[in-house]
């Protein structure tokens, strides 16, 4: 994950100098991780990396404000899911979304050593937790745990409020620790 000041300066360079390196960057960054989010709304791989696609031309030709956005981070999400529902309503597809009929791939772009060093059978059990999670709580658990975001960031993106994401990531949390604990556990023989 970037660090919110090389963030900052990949805004104030693209902003005030129109630096192209310092877009692509920003792009290369922040893609894979909004087309997920887009996924979440659009539930079409294609459509989410159009969505992100929009949003990044919105970012070049809006360039000159960039200055004014204080958080470059919660911006692109709130702009993704933004221009992800207004696809959604130009479709005439849905009328209404909530957070607890999305549909989430967690599958991450990234690979650190950790994950190298759980058996398969163990992360086996993680991902079906994860994936039998209630979709709000693997949208905020996919928004903390993977995309690293605070929760006051990703209360601003989703609109909810702290405490609920609080409660949401311990809901997350106890159903994943559960799930993985029962694996876990081997059968007890019966005495004769």
């Amino acid at each position: 994950m970037l660090p919110a000041n090389n963030i900052q300066e990949l805004q104030r360079r693209i902003s005030l100098h129109d630096d192209e390196s310092a877009y692509k960057e920003l792009f290369l960054h922040f893609y894979e991780p909004l087309v997920q989010f887009a996924g979440s709304f659009v539930r079409s791989a294609q459509i989410a990396e159009e969505v992100v696609s929009d949003v990044f031309i919105n970012i070049w030709q809006g360039r000159r404000r960039l200055t004014e956005v204080n958080n470059l981070r919660v911006y692109l999400y709130v702009s993704t899911k933004n221009v992800a529902l207004k696809y959604l309503l130009q479709q005439q597809k849905k009328n209404a979304l909530s957070l607890d009929e999305l549909e989430l791939d967690m599958e991450s772009p990234h690979y650190n050593p950790e994950e190298q060093l759980i058996s398969a059978e163990l992360l086996a059990k993680f991902e079906q937790a994860v994936s039998d999670l209630p979709p709000r709580c693997k949208i905020i658990f996919k928004l903390i745990k993977e995309d690293g975001l605070r929760y006051k960031e990703i209360a601003e993106i989703l609109d909810i409020s702290v405490k609920t994401i609080d409660n949401q990531l311990a809901i997350a949390l106890a159903r994943i620790a559960r799930a993985i604990n029962t694996s876990l556990k081997k059968p007890q023989r019966l005495q004769p």
